[in-house]
């Protein structure tokens, strides 16, 4: 598998090193190397790429900025001399971070991360292109420093809190947390049979077993549902069994 990238560094000699470095990795396509992140983002607007290593201290442009601009399926590799930023790169969803001075051994172990990460995301991808009447099982979410993938049919709910998520699933004890938003989920997740009923909780449908007084019951837990979305639920539900009428 090739994966397409570019590199981003205000310093010439660093610019220079990473883009070397890059071009002796088999499994990397250098699409450019760039000086500054507005250059970057001017060039990924009409030719997107896999993954950016990339300077975080730029000026005008940060590489956390551009980061956040970036289309949903381009990763990032953090190239720093301050380690302080690795929480908020893991924030926004970077695949690895590389402090200065990097070694080509330190660079490789970053890339075949991000080539690991694309090769299960593709993985996920062509279930996801499976006939229609199967659907995709599964997804691939980012925990801790490595990919985990859940069956869908295992999922009961899922909790959205500021910063990350919580996904509960049957049989386990704790929900698996990740660095994602609920809104970047949702998108991922299929809509026929995931539902979000308010803010804060998306729910398998057909896992619902139990409503009562206007909450939906996953054991001791109760997930209100909003009122907004309470007609569409019920209309959803009523599509695989008998629903009575209020």
């Amino acid at each position: 598998m090739k994966i397409t990238c570019i590199v981003v560094d205000d310093e010439p000699l660093a610019l220079q090193l990473m883009e070397s470095y890059a071009r002796k990795t088999p499994f990397l396509d250098v699409k450019g190397a760039f000086s500054s992140a507005q250059q970057a983002y001017d060039f990924l607007s009409q030719t997107p790429v896999d993954l950016l290593f990339c300077d975080i201290q730029m000026p005008f442009l940060s590489g956390m900025e551009l980061s956040r601009m970036l289309p949903q399926g381009t990763r990032v590799i953090f190239t720093t001399a301050f380690g302080q930023y690795a929480l908020e790169g893991f924030k926004v969803n970077a695949i690895d971070y590389l402090l200065k001075p990097i070694s080509y051994e330190d660079f490789l172990t970053s890339a075949k991360k991000a080539l690991s990460w694309f090769e299960a995301t593709k993985g996920a991808s062509t279930v996801e292109s499976a006939p229609k009447d199967e659907g995709i099982r599964s997804i691939f979410v980012k925990t801790e420093y490595r990919l985990q993938q859940i069956d869908l049919d295992d999922i009961l709910y899922i909790e959205g809190m500021k910063d990350y998520v919580k996904i509960y699933t049957q049989g386990a004890g704790d929900p698996v947390v990740s660095l994602t938003s609920m809104k970047s989920l949702e998108e991922e997740l299929p809509k026929e049979r995931f539902f979000r009923v308010q803010r804060s909780y998306i729910v398998n449908t057909g896992k619902v077993r139990v409503i009562e007084r206007g909450r939906i019951v996953f054991g001791d837990k109760y997930i209100p549902i909003s009122e907004n979305t309470k007609d569409e639920l019920y209309a959803i539900l009523s599509k695989h069994s008998v629903f009575p009428k209020e």
